[in-house]
């Protein structure tokens, strides 16, 4: 079943935003990352899963997961991204799940890191719907030959996934 579209209403548009309260990317914010949020509301209900497919099955984004299956052989597919959106994988193309909460989830692929929330629900929650997403650039290591890679150790825990990262790599 294909996701319904998550379109901005007409009045609605992508807008830089400040980083929501509870948002997982602060973490990086506060740290020498860099890292954006942008904001965008529409007008019904969307599930955190359903945000999270329909993200990465827009056109730009198959554009960039061909270019990944074809450059990088790391392929993926809608379906792929669909069980992603349900949580039920924590790798996706180049991407693994570094973090994720029932509303919000930080997928890192190297040095950067892709950051969704659905934010909270307005009293009424069958009007309207607030989707945030960012990104951060993890700033290499000093002082070494690091390409900026990570490892995670990710774990589900109910419907959290926490990873513990290690910014020098696998241990020896």
């Amino acid at each position: 079943m294909a996701p319904q579209a998550v379109s901005p209403s007409r009045t609605s548009s992508v807008v830089a935003a400040t980083l929501p309260r509870g948002a997982l990317l602060a973490a990086y914010a506060e740290t020498q990352a860099y890292t954006d949020c942008y904001s965008v509301t529409v007008t019904r209900p969307v599930s955190f899963a359903e945000f999270i497919e329909a993200f990465y099955t827009t056109p730009p984004f198959k554009l960039e997961r061909w270019l990944l299956g074809r450059l990088a052989g790391f392929p993926s597919t809608d379906a792929e991204a669909r069980i992603l959106a349900q949580g039920q994988v924590s790798r996706f193309a180049a991407w693994h799940v570094e973090a994720r909460e029932p509303h919000q989830a930080i997928l890192a692929a190297g040095r950067t890191r892709s950051w969704l929330m659905v934010g909270p629900q307005p009293a009424e929650p069958d009007t309207t719907t607030t989707l945030f997403f960012g990104s951060a650039v993890v700033p290499r290591q000093r002082g070494g030959m690091d390409d900026g890679a990570t490892t995670s150790q990710c774990q589900p825990s109910a419907a959290t996934w926490r990873c513990s990262t290690n910014p020098q790599g696998p241990a020896s």
